[in-house]
């Protein structure tokens, strides 16, 4: 991995912090991937990201929000997530690339929601939290569905937030980590290791950054 950079960027939410691992290549666009509502950028699909993508002329930007900056427990609603990462664009932006807007989990849902308003060239959400387990009847799917920009979803075959066959059809493609949770972990009697599963991931999104030119 090539060595990261940490900013401070002040937003009306507080104090957020970017780490920044540059493109090992000619760098062509960003790619910005903030965390879910219950841990930070050590997530294994964000590492597993930044690991990868830099090779591909991919500088990833690991965005952690305000709260968890502060070192609190719990995110904050929906609105101060979105505040953050409004706050945190000028900076991503800054390098003068593409910005491809994405996270995990509730960070996927702040990308799926504010990608046209900022000017993002496309969404990755990580483990799009469809429905809340146990209660699909209450869906976001309408956030992912309403980026207007090329979207990637990439989803644990058991991810108990929406598996890939409950997701509806639209205007997104959808790679799948067989055997996943909401975490992208995958049990042992699966046969796939979590590195293997991470391969799987990180060549789903490098390809598809790829086509996006």
């Amino acid at each position: 991995m090539s060595r990261p950079r940490t900013q401070n960027v002040t937003t009306d939410a507080g104090e957020a912090r970017i780490t920044w691992v540059p493109a090992t290549t000619a760098p062509r666009l960003v790619l910005a991937v903030s965390h879910g509502a219950g841990g930070g950028i050590e997530a294994r699909d964000l590492r597993a990201l930044a690991a990868a993508l830099p090779a591909h002329g991919v500088t990833v930007a690991l965005v952690e929000q305000p709260w968890r900056v502060a070192g609190k427990k719990v995110a904050p609603a929906p609105k101060t997530l979105d505040t953050g990462w409004r706050g945190l664009w000028p900076a991503l932006a800054a390098p003068g690339l593409p910005v491809v807007a994405g996270g995990r989990s509730a960070g996927a849902r702040v990308a799926c929601r504010t990608a046209t308003e900022l000017g993002a060239a496309a969404v990755l959400a990580l483990s799009f939290p469809l429905h809340p387990p146990g209660k699909p009847e209450k869906s976001r799917a309408d956030e992912l569905l309403g980026t207007g920009v090329p979207t990637l979803v990439v989803q644990g075959g058991n991810d108990p937030f929406g598996r890939p066959e409950e997701f509806p059809p639209g205007a997104f493609e959808l790679a799948e980590v067989p055997y996943g949770d909401h975490g992208f972990a995958v049990p042992k009697k699966s046969g796939l290791t979590e590195a293997q599963a991470m391969e799987v991931l990180t060549g789903a999104v490098t390809g598809w950054l790829t086509s996006l030119g």
